[in-house]
């Protein structure tokens, strides 16, 4: 099978996928009281504890099954620095929706991969208690492809929505977004954050004397070992995408960039490989651009993703492929691992991807580093520690933000 296949395979298969297993996304519980923390070392330690006590009671709960010690377990900003990461979102969503369409629509907004559907709690209750008249227009769809956690977010945390009267503005789709078959004229607001890095990448080998490009498919022989083979045949999303770069985007790395002598002194080492390192390329990136354009034609989408991973297997653009073995995080050096064990997520290159949004969909974007980002729109006084440090802005200098403007 194609990379992109093995890769959605690996993470979305409903019966073996990562995502349908054993993922159990980390709640610290109340909100962190940053103002009586010291400094950020102390969010760190009290984080540390909150994490080891979160595990204590799954154990509790639910011994450890075959294989042992494999639970899976991340942590997200949305939880960690909730309600402040949410209510961010919730200030921006507010402040767009009321300059450009209130009354004459509905705030109408939807969520990809909502997790524990805590962004969807956060960001309804800012509203309803800030912007009452607003809240009255809103309407909150969530699209989870994990039954596991479109279940969670129905029985567990929605349960918690209903509580908290929430009941009639949510609604849970467990769909994956790709299966879509719905056209939303209205305009509304799409939310994807932290999604992207999971989507399904295509590997590309180029040829150092031709440039002729060769995508990976992925070969499980009869004992159950992987290889990988490279083929001049392209299939039409890989070559799609890799013309829609070229006319969308002036500057990308690529592993045909550098000095053509290194080129030429390289393919003289006997022995060696004619192609180059692999470059991951986005392709169901792409078809998700497809379908806003085809299926949300009024949307504006707000983005958030790590735009440099450490620790990736080798290649340009490479994914992180890692699994949590006896509560330590494991990475590993390829993907071709064995289904349903291991994250496998990419990196997101915005240079390349906001471009491409704008040509695919025809609405312009701008991308911010998660730092800007949140200190224009949350309540960063909240999220201060009492020397002066913020988490919040501190953390996750390694990801940012893109949204329609």
């Amino acid at each position: 099978m194609l990379m992109r296949d093995f890769i959605e395979d690996s993470l979305y298969n409903p019966n073996y996928g990562y995502f349908s297993r054993q993922v159990v996304i980390f709640s610290p519980g109340d909100p962190f009281n940053f103002n009586a923390m010291a400094s950020e070392h102390e969010f760190f330690q009290q984080l540390s504890r909150r994490y080891t006590d979160f595990e204590d009671a799954l154990d509790a709960q639910e011994p450890y099954q075959e294989p042992d010690d494999l639970r899976q377990l991340w942590h997200t900003p949305t939880e960690l620095f909730s309600p402040y990461y949410g209510e961010a979102i919730a200030r921006y969503l507010v402040e767009d929706y009321r300059f450009n369409f209130y009354p004459y629509h509905d705030l109408n907004i939807y969520e990809m991969g909502a997790g524990n559907g805590t962004m969807m709690l956060n960001i309804l209750d800012f509203i309803r208690d800030e912007y009452p008249e607003v809240y009255e227009r809103t309407k909150y769809k969530i699209i989870e492809i994990s039954t596991q956690l479109a279940t969670l977010q129905q029985q567990g945390l929605g349960a918690s929505s209903y509580a908290r009267g929430h009941s009639d503005k949510v609604e849970i789709i467990n769909r994956s977004i790709f299966d879509w078959d719905q056209y939303v004229s209205s305009p509304c607001y799409f939310l994807a954050l932290e999604v992207f890095d999971n989507f399904a990448h295509d590997a590309i080998k180029y040829d150092f004397e031709t440039g002729e490009p060769y995508q990976s498919q992925v070969i499980i022989d009869s004992r159950g070992e992987m290889f990988e083979n490279y083929t001049r045949k392209l299939d039409p999303l890989a070559r799609q995408f890799l013309e829609r770069r070229q006319a969308a985007c002036e500057n990308y790395t690529h592993p045909l960039q550098g000095s053509r002598l290194m080129h030429n002194l390289r393919s003289l080492v006997p022995f060696r490989s004619s192609l180059s390192q692999p470059e991951y390329i986005p392709t169901r990136l792409m078809q998700f651009f497809y379908m806003l354009y085809q299926k949300f034609p009024n949307h504006k989408l707000i983005s958030s993703d790590f735009n440099v991973l450490s620790d990736a297997v080798p290649g340009y653009n490479a994914p992180v492929v890692q699994t949590r073995y006896k509560r330590q995080m494991i990475p590993v050096s390829t993907p071709l691992v064995h289904q349903g064990y291991f994250d496998i997520l990419f990196p997101t290159d915005f240079n390349v991807i906001e471009p491409m949004y704008t040509a695919i969909t025809g609405r312009f974007a701008r991308t911010y580093s998660h730092e800007d980002f949140m200190s224009g729109r949350a309540d960063i006084e909240e999220t201060q520690t009492r020397n002066g440090e913020n988490p919040l802005l501190s953390w996750y200098k390694n990801a940012s933000v893109m949204i329609t403007v």
